[in-house]
């Protein structure tokens, strides 16, 4: 059984600090060659130096790449039709090095299962130094079933999703997180893409060893271990 946190409800997933924040995004465009993108600065300086991605996603982009990490490798399968600006900035970012050599900065393991990664200053606070537009799907069937705490919706990020850490509506950056259990969560997270089961099997055995240094009580925190992303690629 899923045991909600009701913290993790009202406030946004990225409580450790901000990630990319400066005022929200334009909302995603479609132009007659595809969807048009945009990433405008943040406030908050560049945790590793990169340029913006495109604004129009490139349609050579690949569907798949591998998350390599100190603890083996996670294979992710992107969903650029229902996230087309993100899995477009992900990319644009994997291949600058921008996540290369970084740490996954937070790991959950009680009533919500994440590990979260995406901060090459390792303090949970870093950024590209730009942000991006929220892109949710309207009744989104990946995150299901849905259901009324508190008066606020929360709904299934099923093992496996990969989605987008966030500070408020609006406030991507390059912050993402790896579900590798059955977690609620309101709908307010871009979900871009899903790992396979052995990606899967890596991210349970890294939140297997539990909480290193706790931040949001004693099943929130840093990894025990540290956990290194060496590429994506």
């Amino acid at each position: 059984m899923i045991r909600l946190r009701t913290s993790l409800v009202l406030v946004p997933l990225l409580v450790l600090a901000a990630c990319g924040s400066g005022g929200a995004s334009d909302t995603t465009g479609t132009a007659a060659n595809g969807p048009h993108c945009s990433y405008p600065t943040s406030s908050t300086a560049a945790a590793r130096k990169v340029s913006k991605p495109p604004a129009t996603p490139d349609a050579g982009n690949p569907t798949t790449m591998v998350i390599s990490t100190n603890d083996g490798d996670i294979p992710v399968t992107f969903e650029p039709g229902s996230a087309p600006c993100t899995v477009n900035s992900f990319i644009s970012l994997a291949k600058q090095g921008y996540f290369d050599n970084i740490t996954c900065t937070r790991v959950t393991t009680e009533g919500d299962y994440i590990l979260q990664c995406g901060d090459p200053s390792g303090t949970g606070a870093g950024g590209p130094g730009y942000s991006f537009a929220d892109e949710l799907v309207k009744n989104d069937s990946r995150l299901q079933p849905c259901q009324n705490i508190g008066g606020q919706s929360a709904c299934t990020y099923n093992a496996g999703t990969i989605a987008m850490a966030n500070a408020g509506p609006n406030t991507n950056g390059s912050q993402f997180f790896l579900v590798y259990g059955n977690s609620l969560f309101p709908p307010a997270y871009t979900v871009f893409g899903h790992m396979d089961a052995a990606g899967l099997g890596v991210v349970k055995a890294i939140a297997a060893k539990g909480v290193g240094t706790p931040v949001n009580g004693p099943s929130d925190g840093t990894p025990k271990e540290t956990v290194t992303i060496t590429s994506v690629k």
